[in-house]
C-alpha cells in the first residue's frame, strides 16, 4: 500500500496523459473483456433492465427481469400492460410507479416512432421516457457497440474522482472531462472496467486498495492506510 503523500502527481499535461495511459493499462490486466452485468438478450431488455438500474443493484434487477420477461417477452406486451399491475411486478427494485410508467411510456414511444426498434441515435434515444444519458450510453455501447459517450453511474462518479480524472460531481461535466482524456475506442470498456472495479476493489467504504493494482497511482484522499 502506499500512502497517498508519496505518491507523486502529475504536473505537465504529458504527465497527466501519460498516468492515463496506465491506469488504462492496468484496468486491462485487472478486467480484459468485461461487459454489462445486466442480463439482457437484446436492445429492448437491455433497455429495461437499465431503467429498473437506477437507484437499484444489477444483482437485484437480474433476480426481477426473468420473470418480467416471461410475463412480458415482447415489447408489444409491455406497451399493452397495466401500468398498476407493472408497478408491482417491479416492486423490488424501488421508485416502481415511475419505472412503470417509463417502460410503457418507452414501449409505446419506440413502437409509434420507431417501429419497434431500439434506436441507435443518441438524440433519438433519449426522448424514449426512462432513457437519461447514462442509460442511453449503456443501451448504444453494450447493446450496438457504439461508443456515443462514457456511461457515468454512482462507480464512476467516485472512482473517476479518487483517480483525480475529473473534478466535478455532476454526471455530465463528468463525462465531459473523461471523453476529453480517454480514447474513444475505450469508452465502452472503460465504463464496465470501472463500474467493475467500483463493486470489487473501489467500494464507497472501505476501498480494498492493499489489493489494487492501481494503488501506485492513485493519491485518494480516502484511501484505506
Amino acid at each position: 500500500m502506499t500512502s497517498p503523500r508519496a505518491i507523486v502527481k502529475p504536473k505537465t499535461a504529458a504527465e497527466r496523459q501519460a498516468r492515463v495511459k496506465k491506469i488504462l493499462a492496468l484496468l486491462d490486466q485487472m478486467y480484459p473483456g468485461v461487459t454489462c452485468a445486466l442480463h439482457h438478450s437484446n436492445a429492448w431488455e437491455l433497455l429495461v433492465a437499465t431503467i429498473l438500474s437506477a437507484q437499484c443493484t444489477d444483482k437485484r434487477v437480474n433476480e426481477v427481469t426473468p420473470g418480467l420477461f416471461r410475463k412480458y417477452p415482447t415489447i408489444h406486451d409491455f406497451a399493452a400492460a397495466k401500468q398498476e399491475e407493472l408497478a408491482l411486478d417491479i416492486r423490488s427494485t424501488g421508485f416502481f410507479n415511475n419505472k412503470s410508467k417509463s417502460l410503457i411510456g418507452a414501449a409505446r414511444r419506440i413502437l409509434t416512432e420507431f417501429g419497434g426498434e431500439v434506436p441507435r441515435d443518441m438524440d433519438q434515444l433519449l426522448t424514449v421516457p426512462g432513457a437519461a444519458r447514462k442509460t442511453a450510453n449503456v443501451v448504444l455501447g453494450t447493446a450496438f457497440g457504439i461508443a456515443s459517450g462514457i456511461v457515468v453511474d454512482t462507480h464512476v462518479q467516485r472512482i473517476a474522482r479518487r483517480l483525480d480524472l475529473t473534478k466535478h460531481t455532476d454526471p455530465g461535466k463528468i463525462e465531459k472531462d473523461l471523453v476529453k482524456i480517454i480514447p474513444k475506442e475505450k469508452w465502452i470498456l472503460f465504463s464496465h472496467q470501472i463500474i467493475h472495479h467500483g463493486r470489487a476493489l473501489c467500494t464507497a467504504r472501505n476501498p480494498r486498495c492493499a489489493e489494487c493494482r492501481l494503488d501506485p497511482l492513485c493519491y485518494a484522499k480516502d484511501k484505506t492506510v
